[in-house]
């Protein structure tokens, strides 16, 4: 970035004065291309030169998906800082927490919201990836359970948007627990005959792939989008053979029919919403 920094800058800053951001642009992991924030902003946090999927945060799915430019209800699900282990490694777990709560202004890493998309009603659970990686511990359990019950409740779809890096270690059992009690909640949305979708994003794995996040009607997934149990780098550890190349990314998945369809950001909600109508035997909108 010698030349940005050394030679963009100062041209900018002589037309402009020194009110010039220090970080202007971000550099696509993929391709490489310096791209200004407020571009990739605009482009629903994606690369427009080679269509790199970037991170997207809760709040800006929430808008992008529902109407009204995300006008949905906050379900609430009971949240308490837990530490049934006492846990510690480098910092206690119960500042862990907080620093976590702090720092993304929410309870715990999912959250859980109702609303339309494309006037179909639905219920939505979102994980936050800046949340300890969106680990599931006993209140993500909590969420995701309020959200299946709510949707029974309104009779409508559930949609799950994982962003996770498995199970919560400093909870140990009490988090494993929550993947059969994720699985039962889905269940019971499947038995009243509710559509169950699951929306699968970077990364999906560890305790999450390996419970509700593989049981929709509808698995979707974003491009490039880790969707595994462990890593690749773990596997490749572990049984001492390269693996094929895109391994466990959405399009190999696809290709080998784990999951139903590649889908780009722009094109979700629109995808969503047809999905739900069919499933729900309404006029597609």
């Amino acid at each position: 970035m010698n030349w940005l920094t050394n030679f963009v800058r100062p041209k900018i800053r002589a037309l402009v004065g020194n009110d010039v951001p220090e970080n202007l642009w971000t550099k696509c992991p993929k391709c490489e291309q310096m791209i200004f924030h407020s571009d990739l902003s605009n482009n629903l946090q994606v690369c427009p030169q080679c269509n790199y999927h970037f991170k997207f945060s809760v709040n800006e799915r929430i808008k992008n998906l529902f109407d009204n430019n995300g006008d949905v209800t906050k379900i609430k699900y009971h949240s308490k800082l837990l530490d049934p282990l006492k846990f510690k490694d480098t910092k206690r777990y119960t500042e862990r927490l907080k620093n976590a709560k702090e720092k993304t202004s929410e309870e715990d890493a999912v959250t859980v919201v109702f609303g339309r998309i494309n006037g179909n009603k639905c219920v939505a659970v979102f994980f936050n990836f800046d949340f300890m990686g969106g680990s599931m511990g006993t209140s993500v359990g909590e969420g995701f359970v309020a959200g299946a019950e709510y949707a029974l409740k309104k009779s409508c779809s559930f949609l799950v948007v994982p962003c996770s890096g498995g199970a919560r270690m400093q909870e140990g059992i009490f988090s494993l627990i929550q993947m059969p009690r994720t699985v039962v909640a889905t269940n019971k949305v499947k038995e009243a005959s509710l559509p169950y979708i699951v929306l699968l994003t970077n990364p999906t794995t560890g305790g999450v792939s390996a419970s509700f996040a593989m049981l929709g009607d509808i698995h979707i997934a974003e491009p490039d989008a880790l969707i595994a149990f462990s890593g690749p780098r773990v596997i490749e550890g572990t049984i001492h053979e390269k693996l094929p190349d895109g391994f466990q990314k959405s399009e190999y998945l696809l290709q080998h029919g784990m999951i139903d369809m590649v889908v780009e950001r722009k094109d979700l909600k629109e995808t969503i919403s047809k999905i739900i109508s069919v499933l729900t035997h309404k006029k597609i909108q």
